[in-house]
C-alpha cells in the first residue's frame, strides 16, 4: 500500500460539542455503514455511552474515501471522549495520529476541554483542523466563536470550516481538508518492525485484541511478535483492520497503517498500553516513547456485597483494566466488608463509570467507600509515606508534616457569573491566579486549589452557578503543606472504616455534623439502640442516636398487678442489652453512595 494515500486523524472537542455526530456523518459519507442501518453514536458500542450521550472509550475505524480529484484514500479515524476524566483516552489516541479535527460548538464557543485538547494535540505535534459545528442552531453565533478560535488558539479565519454534523453540512469539506493538510505517515517498510500498542479489547472468542499503529517495518502472518517492555513473545493468530464497524482480516500491515492482531492471549495483564511491538527475529534497536501515563487522582475501595463474588470481581477488574489503562487497583481487606480492591481513578465521573460497567457488564453488586485523594506524610523518623486510604495514616504524634495534592484549575465561564464562581473557588481554599477575557461575554479564570476540594461536587456547583454555560479543566501540579486529620465514624463505639475519610482540619467539624445527621436518616431502626459518633482521635465532634424499634412486651398481660409487667420489662431490657453488645448494625447500600454527596 502507498502510505502517501493514508491519513490517520482523531476528532477532539469538549464534551457535547458534536464529535460522535460528526463521526457518524463521516461513516455515512464514506460508505462504512448503510444509511438504512444507521443510528446515533455508531462508534460508541457501550449502552452506558448511549444512555448518557457521552463518549467514554476511544474508538477506531478504517474508512475508504474517494476525494474530489478522483484519488482513493485510506482514512483511520479515532473518535475520542471529551470529559476531563477521560483525557487519558485522548492522549493515547493522539499518539497514533498525524492530525486532529478540533470541533467547537457554534453556540457555546471555546470551552475548557477545547483548550486542553488543543494543547494536547500540539504536544504530539499534530496538524489541527478547526471546525465550527452546529451552525444550524438558532443560538449559533458563528462570528463570535470564530473570533475566539483566532484569538485564543491562533488560527487564521480562512482555516476554519463551518459544519453542521446533524444536517451533514460541511462534512465533505472536513474530509477534503484532512487529505490536504494532514501529512501522510512517515516510516520505511524495509526497517525492523516497530509498532505502538495504543489500545486493547477483550473478545470472548478471540481473547485479547491488541490495536497497534505500525511506525516502521511491516507485520505479516510469519512474523514472530515480541513486546519490548514486558519481554513476552507471541505467535500471531490473526491480523486485521477494524473496517465497516467489524473485524476484517488482512494478510499484512505496513508502516503507517493502523490495525489489530490476536495471539491467543488470555491473560489481560500481559499487555501494557504504550508498549512497543517488534519482530523477535529482527528486533528494533530503540523503543517508541509511548505517551505520558496519567496518575490516578481519586482512590476508593470497591467491595462485593456478597463476599463469595470476590473472585468474579477480580476477573472483571482484570478485563476492565485492559480496555481502560488509566484504571489502577490493588487488593485490600476491610474490617467491615472483607476482601476487595483499592482502586484509583482520574476523577469522580471515571469512578462512577467504572462502577456501572462492573455492575452491568459483569453482573456484580458492589459497595464503594468514600473517595480520597493521595496525601503524603513525612514522619519524624524521616520516611515519606503515600496515604491513599485513612487506614494508612500514621498516628498524629508520628507525623512531622502532611502534604496534599494541588491542581491548577482552569474555568471558562460567562462574565456575569464571575463573582459567585470565584466565591465558590475561594470557599474551597482556592487561590486566584489570573483571568483573561475571551471576547465580550466569556472569561477564562485560573485558580490554584487543593485537589480534594474539586473531585466530588465542585463541577456540579459550578455548572449550577453558570446556568450550565461554564466548563472546567484541571491539571495536577504538586504537593503543598496542609493540616490533615482523619475523621472516623463509629457505630455503637465500633469504627466503620468504610465511612472514614481524610480532610483539612478546618473542614472536619462541618463534615462530622453533616455525616452524622445524614447517617441517622439513612440507617434503619434496629431492635437495639444505635449510637452514631464522628470523632478525630479521642475527641467526639458530633453524635446522634437512633431509637430502637418499639415492641410492647406487656401487650398480652390482661390481668395481675404491676410486678408481672415489671418482670417482662426487665427481661426485654436484658435482651436489648445483649443485642446491643453482639448485634450487627445493618447499613443499606444507598448509605455508602449518599455520603459521597456530602
Amino acid at each position: 500500500m502507498d502510505k502517501s494515500l493514508i491519513r490517520n486523524f482523531s476528532i477532539i472537542a469538549h464534551i457535547d460539542h458534536g464529535k460522535s455526530t460528526l463521526a457518524d456523518r463521516i461513516l455515512e459519507l464514506t460508505g462504512a455503514v448503510d444509511k438504512r442501518n444507521t443510528k446515533n453514536q455508531l462508534l460508541d458500542d457501550m449502552d452506558l455511552e448511549r444512555e448518557r450521550g457521552i463518549t467514554i472509550k476511544a474508538s477506531m475505524v478504517r474508512l475508504s474515501y474517494r476525494s474530489r480529484n478522483g484519488q482513493e484514500y485510506i482514512l483511520n479515524l479515532i473518535d475520542t471522549p471529551g470529559h476531563v476524566d477521560f483525557t487519558y483516552e485522548v492522549s493515547k489516541s493522539l499518539a497514533a495520529c498525524e492530525g486532529a479535527v478540533l470541533v467547537v460548538d457554534a453556540g457555546q464557543g471555546i470551552e475548557a476541554q477545547t483548550v486542553a485538547n488543543y494543547y494536547l494535540a500540539c504536544e504530539n505535534k499534530l496538524k489541527v483542523i478547526p471546525v465550527i459545528n452546529k451552525i444550524d442552531l438558532s443560538s449559533a453565533d458563528i462570528a463570535r466563536v470564530g473570533r475566539q478560535i483566532t484569538s485564543v488558539l491562533g488560527f487564521k479565519e480562512e482555516d476554519i470550516i463551518l459544519a453542521s454534523a446533524k444536517e451533514g453540512v460541511g462534512v465533505e469539506d472536513v474530509l477534503e481538508k484532512i487529505i490536504e493538510v494532514v501529512p501522510a505517515p512517515l516510516g520505511e517498510e524495509n526497517h525492523p518492525l516497530k509498532a505502538l500498542v495504543f489500545d486493547c479489547r477483550f473478545d470472548i472468542f478471540k481473547g485479547v485484541v491488541v490495536f497497534v499503529r505500525i511506525v516502521e517495518g511491516r507485520i505479516d502472518s510469519r512474523t514472530q511478535l515480541k513486546m519490548v517492555h514486558s519481554g513476552s513473545s507471541y505467535k500471531l493468530e490473526e491480523l486485521g483492520v477494524f473496517k465497516d464497524l467489524k473485524y476484517s482480516a488482512v494478510d499484512s500491515l505496513t508502516c503507517g497503517e493502523v490495525g489489530y492482531f490476536t495471539a491467543n492471549i488470555r491473560d489481560p495483564r500481559e499487555i501494557i498500553i504504550g508498549d512497543t511491538v517488534t519482530d523477535m527475529k529482527n528486533p528494533c534497536k530503540d523503543t517508541l516513547p509511548g505517551y505520558r501515563i496519567l496518575k490516578p487522582l481519586v482512590f476508593c475501595g470497591i467491595y462485593p456485597v456478597n463476599p463469595g463474588d470476590f473472585s468474579s470481581l477480580r476477573d472483571a477488574i482484570d478485563k476492565l483494566k485492559l480496555s481502560d489503562a488509566s484504571f489502577v487497583f490493588e487488593p485490600e481487606n476491610s474490617q467491615s466488608f472483607g476482601s476487595g480492591f483499592r482502586c484509583g481513578f482520574l476523577g469522580l465521573l471515571h469512578m462512577e463509570i467504572v462502577q456501572e460497567r462492573l455492575e452491568r457488564e459483569y453482573n456484580l453488586n458492589l459497595i464503594l467507600t468514600v473517595p480520597n485523594v493521595v496525601y503524603r506524610v513525612k514522619t519524624k523518623d524521616g520516611r515519606l509515606i503515600e496515604v491513599d486510604t485513612p487506614a494508612k495514616l500514621p498516628s498524629p504524634q508520628d507525623i512531622q508534616e502532611a502534604l496534599e495534592p494541588f491542581a491548577t484549575l482552569l474555568m471558562i465561564i460567562p462574565v456575569d457569573a464571575i463573582d459567585p464562581v470565584c466565591e465558590l473557588a475561594k470557599s474551597r481554599r482556592g487561590v486566584f491566579k489570573s483571568s483573561e477575557y475571551l471576547g465580550e461575554d466569556r472569561i477564562k479564570v485560573t485558580f490554584e486549589i487543593p485537589l480534594s476540594e474539586i473531585i466530588v461536587d465542585f463541577y456540579d456547583r459550578m455548572k449550577s452557578l453558570t446556568r450550565g454555560y461554564g466548563s472546567l479543566d484541571y491539571e495536577f501540579q504538586g504537593y503543598l503543606s496542609t493540616k490533615l486529620v482523619k475523621l472516623d465514624i463509629m457505630l455503637n463505639s465500633m469504627p466503620c472504616d468504610a465511612f472514614s475519610s481524610l480532610m483539612h482540619k478546618d473542614k472536619v467539624s462541618f463534615k462530622a455534623h453533616a455525616l452524622v445527621s445524614r447517617l441517622k436518616e439513612l440507617i434503619p431502626r434496629q431492635l437495639f439502640e444505635v449510637s452514631i459518633q464522628a470523632a478525630v482521635g479521642n475527641q467526639i465532634l458530633a453524635s446522634e442516636r437512633i431509637r430502637p424499634v418499639g415492641k410492647n412486651a406487656t401487650s398480652k398481660c390482661s390481668g395481675g398487678d404491676i410486678t408481672r409487667k415489671r418482670k417482662l420489662w426487665d427481661i426485654q431490657k436484658q435482651g436489648k442489652k445483649r443485642l446491643k453488645q453482639f448485634g450487627k448494625v445493618e447499613i443499606p447500600q444507598e448509605a455508602f453512595l449518599e455520603v459521597l454527596k456530602i
